[in-house]
């Protein structure tokens, strides 16, 4: 690795268990991958610790003290800050009814005791990955809401018009070549003059201010 280059940070995880068995080998083995855990005692530690640092994954346990897991995930579930946060409950009850309860409470995965470390890891990269592709979903959406700004008195001459309408109906440059009877270069040509004045940075901006400007 060069040296000036930057290690990523781990990814924050937190294992909330009172048994201190399980406690090792499951926070040892993650972070073995590679991931920086957190441990709580029980549920009420869990909330303390969540006011410190937020982790992006919490594997909880049911049958605590103080505050079991079903509490712990009601209250993280009720919480606009924490309810995001992806959680898998780790129970030794394993009956149909146990896993309805339990996922019914709010946690995205149920596991039962005793479970292959493999497959706990698997669902730890599985639920990342979820709220990874929701974090980009809920990015997308937001950017599609907001207007395109262009520089004030942005005049285009006709020819840019028409360019740019093609542009909004998804037109290749070499679409619009054939179209308009010009070579695509003069097209290539129109489109960074287009993106000069109005000050955006892609034909994908450049269509959305087009078909914005239309819908005003």
């Amino acid at each position: 690795m060069n040296e000036n280059t930057v290690a990523p940070e781990p990814r924050r995880l937190m294992l909330v268990d009172d048994d201190p068995n399980l406690v090792i080998l499951i926070s040892d083995y993650l972070e073995l991958r590679g991931y920086q855990v957190t441990i709580a005692e029980n549920g009420q530690k869990a909330l303390e610790k969540l006011e410190e640092e937020v982790p992006e994954l919490i594997i909880c346990d049911i049958m605590m003290p103080e505050m079991d897991g079903y509490t712990l995930v009601k209250l993280i579930r009720e919480n606009a800050q924490f309810g995001w946060i992806p959680v898998i409950f780790l129970s030794a009850k394993g009956q149909s009814e146990d896993r309805v309860k339990g996922l019914n409470t709010g946690a995205d995965v149920y596991m039962v005791k005793p479970f292959d470390p493999e497959e706990l890891m698997a669902q730890v990269e599985s639920s990342l990955r979820q709220t990874e592709r929701l974090t980009r979903y809920r990015k997308s959406v937001i950017e599609a809401s907001q207007k395109i700004r262009v520089r004030e008195g942005v005049e285009l001459t006709p020819t840019e018009l028409r360019v740019v309408e093609l542009v909004a109906k998804g037109k290749g440059n070499r679409e619009i070549s054939k179209i308009m009877e010009v070579s695509q270069r003069t097209i290539e040509s129109h489109i960074s003059n287009m993106l000069g004045k109005t000050g955006l940075h892609n034909r994908t901006q450049l269509a959305r201010w087009a078909l914005e400007s239309q819908e005003m």
